[in-house]
């Protein structure tokens, strides 16, 4: 599938990192390095613009080696980017650690996952089907 991308910043496009990767590398397209103190959250521009096409999303997430490395992450994860969104993407990390973090430009901040979706229509009922796990919530399922 093809997406069309405006790419303002001074990086190459993001590109998948291993031939079965899922998430592409979104980097920082940033002037000058930004400090994360702990418990800080920051939004931070990639420098690209997408047209998805129907039906597609793209997901934000983190990566990995920095929230196990450093105690980075995005906030709101995934964070959803709309097919009729056509603002700069920008990633919201939040440092959970105890120690500052520095954001240096073109440094891999999130990962970007693009996914097909469908919307659905609402049936107002009075009931719905009996299932085995019924109405149980949160740890309902139990440790196994």
């Amino acid at each position: 599938m093809k997406v069309r991308v405006i790419n303002t910043s001074k990086h190459e496009l993001p590109e998948y990192q291993t031939p079965q990767s899922a998430g592409l590398d979104l980097r920082a397209n940033i002037d000058e390095p930004i400090e994360l103190r702990p418990l800080e959250r920051k939004l931070i521009g990639t420098g690209l613009f997408l047209e998805l096409p129907a039906g597609f999303e793209a997901q934000i997430r983190p990566r990995s080696g920095l929230a196990y490395k450093y105690g980075v992450t995005v906030l709101n994860t995934p964070g959803t980017i709309d097919a009729d969104y056509r603002g700069e993407i920008k990633v919201l990390l939040v440092n959970l650690s105890n120690e500052p973090f520095t954001i240096d430009d073109g440094e891999r901040i999130a990962q970007m996952v693009v996914a097909k979706h469908e919307q659905i229509s609402w049936e107002p009922s009075e009931s719905l089907s009996d299932t085995e796990r019924g109405a149980g919530g949160y740890g309902s399922t139990g440790k196994k």
